[in-house]
Formats: C-alpha cells, sequence, structure tokens
C-alpha cells in the first residue's frame, strides 16, 4: 500500500457546548441558604391577631404585612417576622419575646406605649412600674401585649457567660 492511501483515522466532530436553557422566570433559582442556624420566624398567638399585630407594630415603629394564609406578619428588619395566628377557642399561653432596638429609637417606643396607656416596668417580673433597666450598659422595659404576652425592649443584648 502506498503512504497515501494508507487509512486515515475517521475525523471526530469538535464537541460543541450545549444551548443554555434561558433562565426561568417564573421559577426563579431559590437563594443561597444561611451559613449559620437563624431564627426566620416565629408564631405568636393571639385572640385577635390584627389588634396584637399592629399593637406591636405601633409599639416597634414598624408596618403590619400583607396577610399569608392563617398568619398575619410583622417583619422585624432582620430577616424575621412575628406571624400572629388568631385562637378564639383556648386560652392564650404567655410567652416572652424581647427586641433589641436602636438606643436612639427607645425613647420614641417608651412614649408610644405611655401614649396607648400602656405602663411599662423594670423588670419582668412587673414590679418597678413606669420605670426602665439599665442593664449591660444600655436600657430596658418590659410591658404586656394585649394577650398577656411579656414584652421587652433593649438597647443592649445581655452578656453571657
Amino acid at each position: 500500500m502506498a503512504p497515501d492511501s494508507a487509512p486515515r483515522p475517521t475525523p471526530r466532530p469538535t464537541p460543541r457546548p450545549a444551548p443554555r436553557a434561558a433562565p426561568d422566570r417564573r421559577h426563579p433559582p431559590a437563594p443561597a441558604g444561611p451559613t449559620a442556624v437563624q431564627l426566620n420566624h416565629t408564631a405568636v398567638l393571639a385572640s385577635d391577631r390584627r389588634l396584637s399585630a399592629e399593637f406591636i407594630a405601633a409599639v416597634l415603629g414598624l408596618a403590619v404585612g400583607a396577610p399569608f394564609g392563617p398568619f398575619l406578619p410583622v417583619d422585624l428588619g432582620n430577616g424575621v417576622t412575628l406571624d400572629y395566628y388568631e385562637t378564639r377557642d383556648e386560652p392564650i399561653q404567655s410567652q416572652h419575646y424581647a427586641f433589641l432596638v436602636p438606643d436612639e429609637e427607645f425613647d420614641a417606643m417608651t412614649a408610644r406605649l405611655e401614649a396607648l396607656g400602656v405602663t411599662y416596668y423594670a423588670d419582668p417580673g412587673h414590679t418597678d412600674p413606669g420605670r426602665i433597666n439599665t442593664l449591660f450598659g444600655g436600657r430596658g422595659a418590659y410591658f404586656d401585649d394585649p394577650d398577656g404576652h411579656n414584652m421587652e425592649i433593649m438597647t443592649r443584648p445581655y452578656a453571657r457567660p
């Protein structure tokens, strides 16, 4: 066989990248997950979800969101919502909710409590009315919401051992 007539390898086609699909605008990609455990939302039982949600929103200077199923959310601004859930058939068990608030907002919040006729206290047992505490170099106060939940506003987080 002559050198020109030697069998040649069959040329292979050059691989082409697969066509990229257009992004599906109906189903955007899920956002990346957190890198640590975080509280996202919590249900707050209330005898009247609107009354309770509007109360805490008024005190904290926030807005009540649109209903989400049986919940009425109050967005706290750090990715956490209080989802108020109405239950009229059973008594509400009092819970404690503590809010870390900007120092420059604290006086406005206690003034809103006073305007609403709600007594605030320096202590969680509600024995020191009309006063605030100065724990951990900040300021704090406790008050009841319409269902008796013990709410707390504080400008400094607790120092943990």
